[in-house]
């Protein structure tokens, strides 16, 4: 009995190998794609003899947050819900803006003690949990590691951002007859210029102003002033000092190139220096060099605090914009930007010129973003004493960019919701204030709301 089930295993064992070597011979004709739809359209058969070559793909290397933002797109924003800052309780969220401010400086306060704890005594901290290393989670390095006087010091002292002691290193190798290196130089003249000329504060501790420079503030503020109301906002802030650190040590650098110079008239025009930033601006001609566009856009920003009257300020536009062609600098973004949000300075010309600038603007192919509109907003709707004939302007403005997402591009887009909302409530028409709070919720466009005080007034 056992003798013919074996002869019949041996058979069915023979053909099943015959046909697994026929469905082999048939798989090298084949060109197999892994799916039943794509084998429709499937290259042709290779002729007889020829092998098709297996090209494996290179390993693809994908974002760090890649998946993170894979999920986040898969849920949409409830714009109903509280701030992500806040407890998931409903018993601890904020009612009013008063407790929403009150709420979220508690929290930002509760941070900035932890940070000075951990900061103020690091060696309590160094056991590291997280993997992989979080930086941000650690200790920060505030004490420098080199203590001779080198240029290594200098650059480490730039490195953490300390200027006082990295112009003591300066001077020092100066006095000592050491060379430092123009890079190096360059350097240092960012960070002077970038800070103004004053160590920066840190997050976890509050800021203490000098009596010098409280005086130095004064006395700039009661200069440039010239009989006009005072403010306490102008007594807020740094102000270019005269001959300060950024000068003395531009002026005792043996060669310059036109980083230098660019970097000192960005200095000077982010603390209000216009005048001796054109100045400036000159010398760097005198030299026979170029400025970059991020000077141009700086200048411009500066052209209507030097002149007095409207046509001469846009007379000093023009001319900036001609020496940037000159110079064949192309503008981007924010140089259109910047000669927006001077135009807001230029009184009765801001109106027909912003429109071309517009013009010119969209004939480069260079996208508005949300600081441009905001820009214009800004132009055609002056404050309610202001004589202004009716416009039109944000119907048009909301029409564009309605149904479209945004991203940051410009450090002025948070203001564009807050005095769009403005000129709604101004003209009392709340279907346009809803079309604004609907283009809120297109993608990601909450985020340039602002912070707590613009979504406040929003």
């Amino acid at each position: 009995m056992s003798a013919p089930g074996v002869h019949a295993g041996f058979q069915l064992l023979g053909s099943t190998r015959r046909l697994l070597h026929k469905l082999d011979k048939c798989a090298v004709f084949r060109n197999y794609t892994g799916s039943s739809a794509l084998n429709q359209n499937a290259a042709p058969a290779l002729p007889a003899g020829s092998s098709e070559e297996i090209v494996l793909p290179r390993k693809k290397k994908w974002d760090k947050i890649a998946v993170l933002q894979a999920l986040a797109s898969t849920v949409n924003r409830d714009p109903t819900a509280a701030h992500y800052m806040f407890q998931d309780d409903p018993y601890l969220f904020p009612k009013t803006s008063a407790e929403f401010k009150l709420y979220s400086l508690s929290q930002e306060s509760g941070r900035n003690t932890a940070k000075y704890i951990i900061n103020t005594y690091p060696k309590y901290f160094q056991k590291d949990y997280a993997e992989p290393h979080i930086p941000c989670l650690m200790p920060e390095a505030f004490e420098p590691q080199i203590n001779d006087i080198s240029e290594d010091a200098l650059n480490e002292r730039i490195q953490l951002r300390q200027v006082k002691a990295a112009v003591d290193i300066f001077d020092q190798l100066i006095q000592g007859g050491t060379t430092v290196s123009l890079e190096t130089t360059n350097k240092l003249l960012d960070l002077l210029c970038f800070y103004g000329d004053r160590d920066p504060v840190r997050d976890d501790q509050p800021e203490h102003k000098e009596a010098d420079e409280v005086e130095a503030v004064q006395e700039d503020f009661q200069k440039r002033q010239k009989g006009r109301l005072r403010k306490a906002s102008d007594l807020i802030g740094v102000v270019w000092r005269e001959n300060n650190n950024a000068e003395r040590i531009f002026n005792l650098m043996p060669e310059k190139n036109e980083h230098s110079f660019c970097s000192l008239i960005r200095g000077m025009v982010k603390y209000g220096a216009y005048t001796k930033a054109f100045s400036m601006y000159a010398d760097l001609l005198n030299n026979r060099m170029t400025a970059d566009v991020h000077t141009f856009n700086a200048l411009l920003a500066a052209a209507p605090n030097t002149r007095e009257k409207y046509n001469e300020k846009w007379e000093l536009i023009v001319e900036t914009l001609n020496q940037m062609s000159e110079q064949k600098v192309q503008p981007n973004l924010l140089t259109f930007n910047a000669v927006l949000k001077s135009l807001r300075k230029c009184g009765s010309l801001a109106r027909t010129q912003s429109l071309q600038t517009l013009n010119e603007m969209k004939a480069l192919g260079i996208e508005p973003c949300l600081a441009t509109f905001d820009h214009l907003l800004g132009i055609f709707y002056k404050a309610a004493s202001s004589v202004r004939g009716p416009t039109d302007m944000i119907f048009e403005v909301l029409d564009e960019i309605e149904g479209k997402s945004f991203v940051a591009r410009d450090p002025d887009d948070v203001y564009f919701f807050s005095n769009a909302m403005r000129v709604c409530l101004d003209l009392k028409d709340v279907e346009l204030a809803y079309r604004l709070h609907q283009l809120l919720g297109e993608g990601e466009n909450w985020k340039l709301l602002g912070d707590a005080f613009q979504q406040s007034v929003f």
